[in-house]
C-alpha cells in the first residue's frame, strides 16, 4: 500500500460532492470544512470528492484526503478536454473515484486508470455495480472497490438494508480474488444506521453523496454518519485496526 493509500484508513466514509449546487465553488469548501471538523472531532476516517475545478480550493484548505471524481486513462499529451491524472495530483488529489455509475468506463480503461494511479502513487477507488464485475475488477489490483447497484443510487433505499446480500457476497468474492482490495459500498446510504449496517455486513466503508450534500442540515447529517461508524462494535473496529496493520 502506498503512503497515499495509507491516508485512507478504514472504516472509511467518502463523501462524493457530485455536481450538486450545494457542493460547488465556495459551497464545496464550506462543506469540506464541516466534514473535516467532524472527522477530527469524532476521530473517523473521511475523504471528500469535489468537482475537478474545486480540488485545489478544497485540498489547500482542509487536512482530510481529497479524491478526484474521475480521471482518464491517459498520459501527458494532446488530449484536450480530458482529465490527466497528473493534473488531479498536482491540484491536491491523492487518488480518484473510477467508473462511477454516472461516468462508466470499459474494463480495459479501468485497468489503464488503475495502472496510471499506481504509477503516480495515487489511490484508485473503483465503483462496480454487482458481484461479478467486482471480481473482475479485483483481479486488476485497485486499492478499493465500491459496490453500488445503480438503481439504488440517490433512491434513499440503502444497499445495506435493501440488498445486504450484494455487500456480503462482494466482500467474500473480492477477497477470494485479491485479499488486499478493500471493499466499500454505496447507493442509497444516507444515515448513520445505514453506515452501521454496512460495516457489520463486512464493508470497510461507504460512499455517500446526497444524504450529506443535499441534507437541509449538512453538519447534522455528517454527524449522524460519523456516529454510524462509531456505533459499530468494538470487536469490528479492532478487526479494522488489525487489517490496517497487516496492509
Amino acid at each position: 500500500m502506498s503512503d497515499r493509500g495509507e491516508m485512507l484508513e478504514t472504516p472509511l466514509v467518502i463523501v462524493n460532492f457530485k455536481t450538486y449546487a450545494d457542493a460547488t465553488g465556495e459551497k464545496a469548501l464550506r462543506l469540506a470544512k464541516i466534514i473535516a471538523e467532524i472527522a477530527k472531532e469524532k476521530n473517523v476516517s473521511v475523504a471528500v470528492a469535489p468537482q475537478h475545478a474545486d480540488i485545489f480550493r478544497v485540498a489547500s484548505n482542509v487536512d482530510i484526503p481529497v479524491l478526484a471524481q474521475h480521471v482518464d486513462p491517459i498520459s501527458p499529451g494532446s488530449y484536450t478536454g480530458w482529465v490527466l491524472p497528473e493534473a488531479a495530483r498536482e491540484a491536491g488529489a491523492i487518488g480518484s473515484i473510477v467508473n462511477h455509475s454516472e461516468h462508466r468506463l470499459r474494463l480495459f480503461d479501468i485497468e489503464q486508470v488503475i495502472k496510471r494511479m499506481r504509477e503516480l502513487d495515487m489511490v484508485s477507488v473503483v465503483c462496480t455495480d454487482n458481484v461479478n464485475i467486482s471480481k473482475s475488477v479485483a483481479a486488476l489490483g485497485p486499492n478499493m472497490i465500491a459496490v453500488e447497484p445503480p438503481e439504488l443510487i440517490g433512491s434513499g433505499a440503502s444497499i445495506s438494508k435493501v440488498r445486504p446480500d450484494v455487500v456480503r457476497d462482494t466482500v467474500e468474492e473480492v477477497h477470494k480474488v485479491n485479499p488486499d482490495v478493500r471493499v466499500l459500498c454505496g447507493a442509497g446510504i444516507s444515515t448513520g444506521e445505514d453506515v452501521r449496517v454496512a460495516l457489520q455486513l463486512g464493508a470497510e466503508g461507504v460512499i455517500i453523496a446526497s444524504g450529506v450534500v443535499n441534507a437541509p442540515d449538512q453538519r447534522a447529517a455528517m454527524l449522524d454518519v460519523a456516529e454510524g461508524v462509531l456505533s459499530a462494535s468494538g470487536a469490528l473496529l479492532e478487526w479494522y485496526k488489525l487489517r490496517r496493520e497487516k496492509l
